[in-house]
């Protein structure tokens, strides 16, 4: 399964596109910039979700990507429409489209603080500027070690979502910053915000509602520590150890994520159970507590599969370097409790 930030961060970049480079393209040529801008424009069409891709969890649709590819065969490479750019934007820094595209062209190159710096210019342009806003908050996050989102960065999101409330990335990374600060409840209030925006059924629309059901399983109350089964619903009993072989990469902090799911139908968990995984071995209940939605939760499957999960960076969705395992499909009415032991890297 790819990783949702990673889907999230691709789609919203191409939203972002479609506002920056076809004006840039269109006008442009009338004001005399250089050829390397327009070549830069249109490799980044093709070559910016990709690369965003590789970053984030954010929203939208590539459908700007339509015939690019094509015309991205330019005789400058990336790098040198870059410098291109730099001399212009030297010679007219007021070029407020140029510092977003030379932002979100270091942002597909993985430079991340140059990005952050681009942005900045940007913002001293146009303080009100969403884009600008929501892509330094995002490209502080990507370059900070802990990749933690606050002070200036979510100062940022917080007057991006105001001023436009409908800012799928920034609802997505607002959302982040609120569940990295423990703020469970603000989490999922602010990607329930972002629901109505997603395509029912889509993969980035059940990713979300994963990060929602983990934030409010931590904001009832620890509800993955509970052991005492409910008066109505099912209470699956989960025994979830490490392989010994496994244990020299488990590292500080890394989480473990406990989930059923059903047999056939959504690929959502109908249950999920946070915890930090040095308290493997653990022991953990799910229940309806645990649910997705009302009509999502333990109790509307008769066999679910159960799995367990370590996460290295705390995102619910797997990703390379992940430790796993599971116990297959079991009935959700099982009496004895059902085992795990994590012994494969994802």
């Amino acid at each position: 399964m790819k990783p949702v930030f990673y889907l999230l961060a691709a789609a919203m970049t191409a939203a972002a596109l479609a506002l920056l480079l076809w004006p840039l393209i269109r006008q442009g040529r009338r004001q005399g910039r250089p050829r390397g801008i327009f070549a830069l424009a249109l490799t980044v069409a093709f070559v910016l979700p990709l690369g965003a891709a590789g970053l984030y969890l954010m929203l939208g649709t590539p459908v700007a990507l339509n015939g690019v590819e094509k015309q991205a065969e330019q005789p400058l490479t990336i790098d040198q429409a870059v410098a291109e750019l730099r001399t212009h934007l030297a010679e007219q820094p007021k070029d407020l489209q140029g510092w977003l595209l030379l932002a979100q062209t270091y942002g597909a190159m993985r430079k991340s603080d140059k990005a952050r710096d681009a942005y900045g210019e940007a913002l001293k342009l146009d303080p009100d500027s969403t884009v600008a806003m929501v892509g330094w908050a995002e490209s502080d996050s990507i370059a900070r070690p802990d990749h933690r989102i606050e002070g200036r960065a979510l100062d940022l999101l917080e007057r991006a979502v105001q001023q436009e409330p409908d800012n799928q990335r920034g609802l997505w990374l607002l959302g982040i910053s609120q569940f990295q600060h423990d703020r469970y409840a603000e989490a999922a209030t602010t990607w329930r915000k972002l629901q109505p925006m997603l395509e029912p059924g889509s993969t980035v629309a059940k990713a979300v509602a994963e990060q929602i059901a983990i934030a409010e399983a931590r904001a009832g109350g620890s509800p993955v520590a509970q052991e005492t089964p409910t008066a109505d619903g099912p209470a699956l009993r989960v025994q979830v150890s490490l392989a010994p072989s496994l244990k020299g990469k488990l590292g500080a902090g890394d989480t473990l994520f406990v989930y059923a799911r059903a047999e056939q139908g959504p690929p959502m968990p109908l249950a999920v159970a946070r915890m930090d995984a040095a308290a493997l071995p653990a022991s953990v209940t799910l229940t309806d507590a645990m649910g997705m939605t009302p009509q999502l939760k333990l109790s509307s499957a008769k066999r679910v599969f159960v799995g367990a999960r370590i996460s290295k960076n705390g995102q619910a969705i797997a990703q390379p370097g992940d430790l796993e395992g599971d116990a297959g499909v079991v009935d959700v009415n099982a009496a004895a409790p059902v085992k795990i032991e994590i012994d494969k890297v994802h």
